[in-house]
């Protein structure tokens, strides 16, 4: 069973589920294919690797982790890719090697990404991540594994869903915390305008 937990003990969020396993060079046209780019998110999310897995869509399931090898993400800069995985519900993507702007659009869409060159995982073996901690665990096979930590100020981006959510929350403190300094400053002198 797949969830997302917010512990102390792990310093953040933890994500556990089922692992799909891929190889080197996943591209983001495997991800968010070229010829489903004008269709829906849900209609590219369906066709998501298709091309190398044909029942990754229908089967990945809410908190599943999604493992790659070297270079995930590679090709076009393209968000769909990373939108394509956050509408099918995975939780995180662990993979040994990240191209860069994958590696920022996930986060920026809250989907955690941990480079984790040491992995080692078979398809359907329960693992945890544990992005503030920098740690994998497989439950399945017993072993942990270190990773590249994501700093807790990144996880905070990707705890509220991503960048849009997260900037949303900060205007409207900022918004708050002006408000109240008004209505402080009212208050001093009287309540005059």
């Amino acid at each position: 069973m797949s969830d997302d937990t917010k512990s102390a003990a792990t310093g953040g969020l933890s994500r556990r589920g089922k692992a799909f396993v891929f190889g080197d060079n996943i591209d983001t046209d495997l991800l968010a294919p070229g010829p489903y780019m004008r269709e829906s998110a849900e209609v590219l999310a369906s066709h998501c690797l298709e091309a190398i897995d044909p029942d990754f869509a229908s089967d990945v399931q809410r908190g599943d982790i999604v493992v790659g090898g070297e270079s995930f993400g590679i090709g076009s800069s393209r968000e769909q890719a990373v939108q394509s995985l956050v509408v099918l519900g995975v939780g995180a993507i662990v993979a040994r090697s990240f191209a860069r702007i994958f590696y920022r659009n996930a986060l920026n869409f809250g989907l955690p990404a941990l480079a984790c060159p040491d992995l080692q995982a078979e398809r359907g073996d329960e693992l945890e991540v544990r992005p503030v901690d920098g740690v994998v665990i497989n439950h399945t096979s017993g072993q942990q594994y270190a990773c590249e930590k994501i700093p807790p100020e990144l996880m905070d981006i990707v705890s509220v869903g991503g960048m849009m959510p997260w900037l949303a929350r900060r205007l409207n403190n900022e918004a708050k915390a002006k408000s109240a300094a008004a209505n402080a400053t009212h208050g001093d002198t009287g309540g005059a305008p």
